[in-house]
């Protein structure tokens, strides 16, 4: 498995171009910049540890933490240097960061969404649209962390745009870091303190609690922690310390030589030493912060045998200079070139060639985008051309985003109806079938609209409110206008019974039932949480919803019979789902206990996708799901039945990504609302049996 990516080689107030004025870096203390070269060396060194890591060793390398703290490092120095000359000139210090970010950033989107619509499934389109459009607005980190991305995802899932959430916390801390310095400037002077104070204490105020959000939320969400904001402000914080006081520092010359081996040596052992999946940022980041800081403490000695000697070469000084785009091209052309090659991993060879076609885009970007870019952007109106050039970049990606989007939604129909001949779905598997449509009609939803064919129950009815007597639960009503005398049929659970709510709404709709959801993702009808077991929301959530169902009584509910589908015959029914049924059942409510629906390591639309709609490659074997028998416990109440729907989803032999000419799947364990749809015909019999 690689990890998401998860560093950035920032250039902070560096120039990605590498012109000395752009790497310098001062301490804050100094009313003149100097170069620095074992900070262009350091950024080398951290991008290529990046690139190695994501090509080959698949683990987090702490890249990521070693920029924000240079780029906190030089942006301290910078603006604090500008309020010694007069103040800070915010318009000024954000279009100078727009001509860094945007050029480099702008093109390498453009790329990808031309190499995507080329390679990537159409599965995967509307997703990595978003996620263009994120990036281009430096939102991407809150967008992944929404979607709640495993970062340790395969290569076959993983984002092609997803390395620009650490590109998207940079543009927020160029834009919030100097507000906060102007705040605390004059919330200093309020209280007689220099600037210099009133920073040093915004900052360190900033670096404590920033630090211990990181842990707590890293304990608590770490998907969520990783890419979250206020996780990572503290490295930057960290970097920004050290500026204001390197200056103060004085080690003997044998000492520098030491820690900066030490810094290196820590970095390039990082990612090896610690097992960071799940435990990063957290308390494991002060690892690499720590490194980065010891290299800039080190500072430039001059000795042969020391460290800076080699950050300091030619060629690492060369390749700090195109860092930025190296990392902004590695991982599209990574998860590209895997793609077409058919493979998860690349390997020895195939890496090196990854690494070369990134380092020659790279090469080629600095040269021909991001060096023109400087020159144009500097002299006299350098302020409103810096605006004018980010517009002009970010002008493309935008036109490639909305014409994809485009040409998404023209690939039919996204939904069928119940009983399109065409598409009848699950109806190909019931008694008496007759073949009356089109057997070569493309599927529905196809392939590009797959993924968003959701059951949106919440905007039928009368919508969903929070239930007055029960707190804390949200009670869906779905069919408009119900018969006044109608029975009420209510359906609980998680997502896939949210999904299996689209062949009951045609049932209810026609017979004008009162229908109500239940539903809390993740969160399986139960007297537990069976998903999460210390997810006291869930239990909670169970809670109340056992209790407002005894006490209203419906005629009758719809829940879940069985969970984790998986390969490898892991289907189960646990005693506290049962628990759950027998308190429905001695409030004299009959439940119809869906069985559950096979779960896959892959969206069986994507490979439907990638090998064609009649590839054997995509169909699994229905015996590596189901037994013969459903594992409901003997124990189930008399007033359960269940509904199995093994026949209805897999062919006797095989599980495929498609019944009927209906994609089953809208990712790897959710029914479409398209095919759940066509299941009616099974489900109305059975609810007006529990019914009469």
């Amino acid at each position: 498995m690689t990890p998401k990516v998860d560093e950035w080689p920032g250039n902070g107030a560096a120039s990605p171009t590498g012109t000395r004025h752009g790497c310098a870096a001062a301490g804050a203390g100094s009313s003149r910049a100097r170069f620095r070269p074992e900070i262009e060396g350091l950024r080398a060194l951290a991008a290529l540890l990046v690139v190695v890591y994501h090509v080959w060793i698949g683990r987090v390398s702490g890249g990521v933490d070693v920029f924000f703290v240079l780029t906190g490092f030089l942006a301290l120095g910078q603006l604090l240097r500008a309020t010694e000359r007069g103040g800070i000139d915010l318009l000024a210090h954000w279009g100078r960061t727009l001509r860094r970010l945007v050029p480099a950033a702008a093109v390498v989107l453009v790329g990808t969404v031309a190499a995507c619509l080329l390679v990537l499934p159409q599965t995967r389109w509307s997703q990595t649209i978003v996620e263009v459009v994120a990036s281009a607005s430096f939102m991407e980190n809150w967008k992944l962390a929404a979607d709640s991305v495993d970062y340790y995802a395969s290569h076959d899932t993983a984002s092609v745009v997803q390395h620009f959430w650490s590109l998207s916390i940079q543009g927020q801390f160029a834009v919030l870091f100097p507000l906060m310095l102007l705040g605390a400037i004059a919330l200093g002077r309020r209280c007689g303190w220099t600037s210099r104070r009133a920073i040093a204490g915004a900052v360190a105020l900033a670096a404590a609690l920033s630090f211990a959000f990181s842990v707590w939320l890293t304990a608590a969400d770490q998907q969520l922690a990783y890419f979250h904001s206020l996780t990572r402000v503290w490295e930057f914080m960290l970097g920004a310390l050290l500026a204001l006081v390197i200056d103060r520092i004085t080690l003997p010359l044998a000492a520098r030589v030491v820690v900066g081996w030490v810094g290196v040596v820590g970095l390039v052992a990082c990612g090896l030493v610690l097992d960071v999946e799940g435990g990063f940022p957290g308390y494991l980041a002060a690892w690499p912060v720590a490194c980065a800081m010891a290299v800039l403490v080190a500072g430039t000695t001059g000795r042969r045998l020391a460290a800076d000697r080699t950050l300091n070469a030619p060629l690492m000084q060369y390749l700090g200079r195109v860092s930025f785009p190296l990392y902004l091209w590695h991982w599209p052309v990574l998860l590209v070139t895997l793609h077409l090659a058919g493979r998860e991993e690349p390997g020895l060879l195939l890496g090196v060639v990854i690494i070369a076609v990134s380092l020659a885009l790279a090469v080629a970007t600095g040269r021909w985008v991001e060096e023109p870019v400087q020159r144009f952007s500097g002299g006299r109106g350098g302020r409103s051309r810096e605006y004018r050039v980010a517009a002009l970049f970010l002008a493309p990606v935008l036109v490639a985003a909305l014409c994809w989007q485009g040409l998404a939604t023209t690939q039919g129909r996204t939904v069928g109806a119940v009983g399109d001949p065409d598409h009848p779905g699950a109806a190909v598997h019931m008694a008496g079938y007759v073949e009356r449509g089109l057997p070569d009609a493309e599927p529905l939803p196809p392939a590009v609209r797959a993924a968003e064919d959701w059951v949106y129950y919440q905007d039928m009815g009368d919508g969903c409110s929070e239930v007055p007597t029960h707190p804390d639960l949200s009670l869906c009503s779905v069919v408009p206008q119900p018969r006044p005398d109608a029975p009420t049929v209510a359906v609980v659970g998680d997502s896939n019974m949210s999904q299996f709510l689209g062949a009951v709404i045609p049932v209810a709709r026609e017979r004008g039932w009162r229908l109500e959801a239940l539903l809390k993702s993740s969160c399986p009808f139960s007297t537990v949480s069976e998903l999460a077991p210390h997810d006291e929301g869930c239990v909670r959530w169970n809670q109340l919803a056992i209790d407002y169902l005894a006490t209203t009584t419906p005629d009758a509910v719809v829940a879940q019979a069985t969970l984790d589908v998986h390969a490898g015959l892991t289907e189960r029914s646990t005693p506290e789902m049962v628990e759950a049924w027998d308190r429905l059942s001695d409030a004299g409510i009959p439940m119809l206990a869906v069985r559950g629906t096979p779960r896959f390591d892959e969206a069986p639309a994507t490979c439907s996708d990638r090998n064609g709609r009649d590839s054997p490659a995509c169909d699994v074997p229905r015996t590596a799901f189901y037994p013969s028998d459903p594992p409901v416990l003997l124990d189930t109440p008399s007033s359960v039945s269940v509904l199995d729907l093994a026949d209805l989803v897999c062919e006797p032999a095989v599980c495929r990504p498609e019944v009927g000419r209906v994609s089953v799947y809208l990712d790897e364990r959710h029914l479409t609302a398209t095919f759940a749809a066509s299941l009616a015909p099974v489900v109305s019999p059975a609810l007006e049996e529990l019914l009469s």
